[in-house]
């Protein structure tokens, strides 16, 4: 038994989360966060009711049951979008043991979720990104290294990558094509443009590096120090340096540099529709989100130019 929970209750979690990875394509930290935030509920439920909770018991759980959970989250100082995200995996837990044990899960799907203000992307201005991009290999100990980091944010400025999808590539594209064909979230494939500077930039970091990254297809583009994976907390590292060195706030991080493309793009009058595939989001209502920061930008650029007496 797991948790205080049935043996019947931990099976249909991990064949929940076996779908989820077979068929979804989820990524490993998001079947982390899921295994994390429904065993939370479980538990939960069983010290509440003070038993342990079998299939047949989970299928006559009422809303009374998921705002207590809320409530207890609450009292031990769950934020409201963490909360949030809880409630989120526990629905959709719900909905796929409903669908395999043919019980009406309406009570928990119709649970209202806590509210909370979405945090806007914070980018970098196009200064700033430029900057961030010819500063990030100057404390690198090996000119190959430099370059190597150099080329990682290039690539995240200039193409929209995540930094998983940075270091997700291979040696097959140590010559880099001009359109790169990158698996996101969910497994969900898009097609990204790679500008000529990022491409002069991997082509640098391909040419300075000591591994035969071209010859070796199969292993990441991206080598660390003794030729292994290239760890994201160094790319995190390196651009924590620079930012440094630049004054710039500790929001310019390795994913600000995705949320500086799509803003400099939507201001330069690109479509939401188009940004929303280049980025690889889900829904559009994601994308969005820039809008909302590239008004902010421009209220601030008035504000300025305009003071209020």
């Amino acid at each position: 038994m797991t948790a205080g929970f049935s043996p019947a209750a931990a099976e249909a979690l991990a064949s929940w989360l076996d779908h989820l990875c077979a068929l979804d394509g989820r990524s490993e930290n998001t079947l982390r966060a899921y295994q994390a935030d429904v065993s939370g509920f479980l538990a939960f439920l069983s010290g509440h009711h003070g038993e342990s909770l079998g299939l047949a018991r989970l299928a006559r759980l009422t809303q009374s049951d998921l705002r207590a959970f809320m409530a207890h989250e609450r009292a031990r100082g769950v934020s409201a979008r963490t909360l949030a995200r809880e409630v989120s995996a526990v629905k959709t837990f719900f909905r796929w043991l409903s669908e395999r044990e043919g019980f009406d899960a309406t009570p928990v799907l119709a649970a209202r979720s806590p509210k909370f203000s979405r945090k806007l992307p914070r980018p970098l201005s196009e200064d700033a990104a430029r900057a961030m991009i010819g500063t990030v290999g100057d404390t690198a100990r090996e000119d190959w290294i430099a370059a190597r980091d150099t080329a990682v944010v290039t690539l995240l400025y200039g193409s929209g990558l995540r930094i998983s999808e940075a270091l997700g590539l291979t040696g097959t594209m140590a010559d880099l094509p001009e359109t790169l064909r990158i698996r996101g979230k969910g497994g969900k494939e898009r097609l990204v443009p790679v500008l000529p500077a990022a491409r002069s930039a991997v082509a640098e970091y391909v040419r300075h590096c000591p591994y035969p990254v071209a010859e070796e297809p199969a292993l990441p583009l991206f080598r660390g120090a003794r030729g292994g994976a290239l760890n994201p907390r160094l790319v995190q590292k390196a651009t924590e340096q620079a930012r440094l060195a630049l004054g710039l706030p500790a929001t310019a991080t390795p994913h600000a540099m995705r949320h500086s493309f799509a803003t400099h793009l939507l201001a330069a009058g690109g479509d939401l529709r188009a940004i929303q595939e280049l980025l690889g989001h889900a829904s559009l209502s994601t994308t969005q989100a820039y809008t909302a920061v590239d008004a902010a930008r421009l209220m601030e650029v008035y504000e300025k130019a305009h003071p209020r007496a």
